[in-house]
């Protein structure tokens, strides 16, 4: 069998310690970034991209923040949605008053703006947690989408209330605008997510991330011991608002390409995202995509066979949809709190035993 640790030897600490420990793991890490990267970009269509591929590393980057503040820390989060905008708005501001500067910068600015807007709205968890900053971080996004929508700067005073995103190029490729092709699309969010996954395990495994276990563990045992509430609190809120932030401005930008806030960035959004970390796994980056992966493909699955195949009205598909969600959500938080990603490290634990009893 080739996953096996037999044979694959360690010479110092920082070999044991990497992610990928096992040789097979690695190479199959490299697999799947050299699809990724060199294959599906020759092969993507219209349908691909914008019914699975593009929302789903979007959803991802998203689901990547909300878990390091909710699976990391361990601070419940209700605002998602109301990020993504401040994200979303943000990119279009700077799209639309700085015309010649890249769109990669661009989105990347717009991820420190959430993170400020999001570290100011974690100050409460200070004093609160639990259902409480639940219920702050709910109030937040409600008061994000009425700004957005009350103030007329926020889209440039349009009368509908919209914003669109201009035409903007990286070299000679359209990456947002009427003209973008979809492998564009694919590969500037495919860029976005693989260095925020990069970043996010990186921080997760570092100091920060182990002071951001310590909290959410036991905050009180944590403080004891030299942990600072306040800058792990603090900067558990920015690092996740910076991801939900590119989330959102890739959201708006490549993907949708005009937005009005109430339908983009609703309550919705922050449950859907919620609802990925908690299927996925919380605390695990490969939750965050399994999870990411598993409601993206969950509607398309279902309108295949449901009005495809078995020529059921779409709206009864549509509730079918959420009270399939809501069962997983049971279903995972009673028999499997830590969702997909444990399947997976269980799985993997049970092949690197087989043939012999687990």
């Amino acid at each position: 069998m080739l996953y096996r640790e037999a044979g694959d030897f360690k010479t110092s600490y920082a070999a044991d310690s990497q992610t990928f420990p096992i040789k097979f793991d690695r190479w199959r890490y490299w697999v799947v970034l050299a699809v990724a990267w060199l294959v599906i970009p020759f092969f993507i269509n219209d349908y691909w991209a914008n019914a699975i591929l593009v929302p789903f590393l979007i959803y991802a980057i998203a689901a990547i923040g909300l878990n390091i503040l909710t699976g990391y820390c361990g601070q419940v989060s209700l605002g998602t949605g109301g990020f993504m905008a401040v994200g979303a708005y943000s990119v279009y501001k700077l799209m639309t008053s700085f015309p010649d500067v890249s769109i990669l910068i661009h989105v990347v600015l717009a991820g420190f703006i959430t993170a400020a807007v999001g570290a100011a709205f974690g100050l409460p968890s200070l004093r609160i947690k639990g259902f409480y900053l639940a219920v702050a971080t709910l109030a937040a996004q409600f008061f994000l989408v009425w700004l957005f929508n009350k103030v007329p700067w926020f889209y440039n005073y349009s009368a509908s209330g919209q914003i669109s995103a201009p035409e903007r190029f990286i070299g000679n490729i359209a990456v947002t605008g009427a003209e973008t092709t979809p492998w564009a699309q694919y590969l500037i969010c495919l860029f976005f997510v693989t260095l925020c996954a990069l970043l996010a395990r990186n921080l997760t495994r570092g100091s920060l991330g182990r002071q951001w276990m310590a909290i959410r563990d036991m905050d009180i045992a944590a403080e004891i011991i030299g942990v600072d509430p306040l800058k792990a609190k603090l900067t558990a809120f920015a690092v996740s608002s910076f991801f939900i932030g590119i989330a959102g401005a890739l959201f708006f930008a490549v993907y949708l390409g005009a937005v009005e806030v109430g339908e983009a960035f609703g309550i919705q959004k922050s449950f859907l995202v919620l609802f990925m970390c908690i299927i996925g796994g919380l605390g695990s980056i490969f939750g965050s995509f399994a999870g990411a992966a598993f409601l993206v493909l969950l509607p398309v699955a279902l309108k295949v066979l449901g009005v495809d195949i078995l020529g059921w009205p779409s709206s009864t598909v549509a509730h079918l949809q959420l009270v399939a969600v809501g069962g997983l959500i049971m279903f995972f938080l009673i028999k499997e709190p830590h969702g997909l990603a444990q399947l997976w490290r269980v799985a993997k634990e049970k092949l690197r035993m087989w043939p012999f009893p687990y």
